[in-house]
């Protein structure tokens, strides 16, 4: 009965914990943070894997520094090589996490951090990766023998030592629908996530190895750039109805590379000079996901620092507020703390000082977020890099989301001194 009675309080506290995000939702901005989990980036350390009761150390370790900081979401990656941080029926535990991909997990990762997590009134937003199946520096040894790879070879192509699934197939829709479907109704979350990788990155002048699919599904295309791009405007569709058709609350969320189009090539793109870009390079129209509300946020990732002349900070922010004018589409802004964590390394960049060296640039465009109203939240790539607090950063995000130091003080939140990750 005790039992019972505290299984239930804890779903009543969840509940109003996140209750109280979602009535705040109009006033509270987002204020998030990537906890990636691919390769072990973020969570858990090297040392914890197959260690669950170090894996939960160190996940309420992040929960609780990331809140102290004033954040109040985390961007959470469960699917980076088509397996899983999370109890899964359809692929396998993720090697990240247990050692050997497909060994049986003694706990369910993502429940627990969505009862802790909720318990800190932190919404969780649950990152999948749609196409890639390993890294490059991963081979296919490591796959488990019930891996959907090994099961249907014809779902796939290599590019770059990687393989990934065939965007130009309908079962590859299908497949990502099915673990989002499986996500979205068995979950308490508050959005489905998607970073920038959908067509992989161009390796050099190496063709994408998709011209078989391609002459045998065209659907009426006669241009393959222009058919890549609707295999993935497709998936987004799909992705997009089938959360809404499961729990109409949860969103969706797509964080892109920071570059739609270059101006050069379409005057209607931005004032950079990018070397790849969203339409042209990874097949993504994310201007016509925003258009189309298939998407309920757009996160793009502006990881250079104001004045830099190929992809300027203060022109992309300004360009991608200008896209979500007048639509349904939130816009949050993803900076890169941890580019000031390299700059410790590295006071010269190309030849020239590292602006990242001096001062602290993720202030400045802070402070610049504020002055654009379309502008609604940010979030930091990634976890443990900003809790190194390079250049003081954590301080100022704290200064920004907690302007009165009673208010920490009374929470009793830790100083960001005391941000020693146990496992360094």
């Amino acid at each position: 009965m005790a039992r019972l009675f505290k299984t239930y309080l804890v779903c009543i506290l969840s509940a109003i914990a996140v209750c109280t995000l979602s009535a705040e939702g109009g006033l509270m901005p987002f204020r998030g943070a990537w906890i990636a989990t691919v390769a072990n980036i973020d969570w858990p350390s090297e040392a914890a894997i197959g260690d669950s009761a170090t894996q939960q150390h160190e996940m309420t370790f992040l929960l609780d520094s990331l809140h102290s900081l004033g954040l109040n979401a985390i961007i959470f990656q469960v699917r980076p090589t088509a397996d899983a941080l999370y109890r899964s029926s359809f692929e396998p535990s993720s090697h990240w996490l247990t050692g050997t991909q497909g060994s049986s997990l003694t706990w369910d990762p993502l429940q627990w951090t969505i009862e802790q997590a909720h318990q800190r009134g932190m919404e969780v937003h649950v990152w999948l990766n749609p196409y890639r199946v390993n890294l490059a520096k991963t081979d296919t040894s490591m796959l488990c023998a019930d891996h959907i790879w090994r099961r249907h070879p014809e779902w796939f192509w290599e590019y770059n030592k990687q393989w990934y699934f065939d965007p130009g197939l309908d079962v590859t829709r299908d497949w990502i629908c099915t673990i989002v479907q499986d996500i979205v109704q068995r979950y308490d979350i508050q959005a489905i996530h998607m970073d920038d990788y959908f067509y992989p990155y161009p390796a050099g002048k190496q063709p994408l190895p998709d011209s078989s699919t391609f002459a045998k599904y065209p659907r009426g295309f006669t241009d393959i750039h222009e058919w890549r791009r609707n295999n993935v405007n497709m998936a987004i569709q799909d992705i997009s109805r089938t959360i809404r058709e499961c729990k109409d609350s949860v969103e969706f969320g797509i964080s892109p590379f920071g570059v739609w189009r270059n101006m050069s090539v379409d005057s209607t793109g931005s004032a950079t000079q990018a070397g790849i870009t969203n339409y042209d390079d990874l097949y993504a129209d994310t201007r016509l996901w925003i258009k189309e509300g298939w998407i309920d946020y757009i996160l793009p990732q502006l990881y250079w620092e104001i004045g830099k002349k190929a992809a300027d900070y203060e022109v992309l922010a300004h360009w991608w507020a200008n896209e979500v004018r007048g639509t349904k589409c939130k816009l949050y802004i993803g900076m890169a703390p941890y580019r000031l964590a390299e700059s410790q390394k590295s006071k010269v960049e190309s030849g020239k000082a590292n602006p990242w060296a001096t001062g602290n640039e993720i202030s400045r465009q802070m402070r610049l977020n504020r002055t654009i109203p379309e502008i609604t939240g940010e979030c930091f790539y990634s976890t443990r890099p900003l809790l190194r607090n390079p250049r003081g950063v954590c301080d100022s995000i704290k200064a920004v989301y907690h302007p009165s130091p009673t208010i920490s003080q009374e929470k009793g939140e830790k100083s960001v001194e005391e941000f020693s990750m146990p496992w360094e």
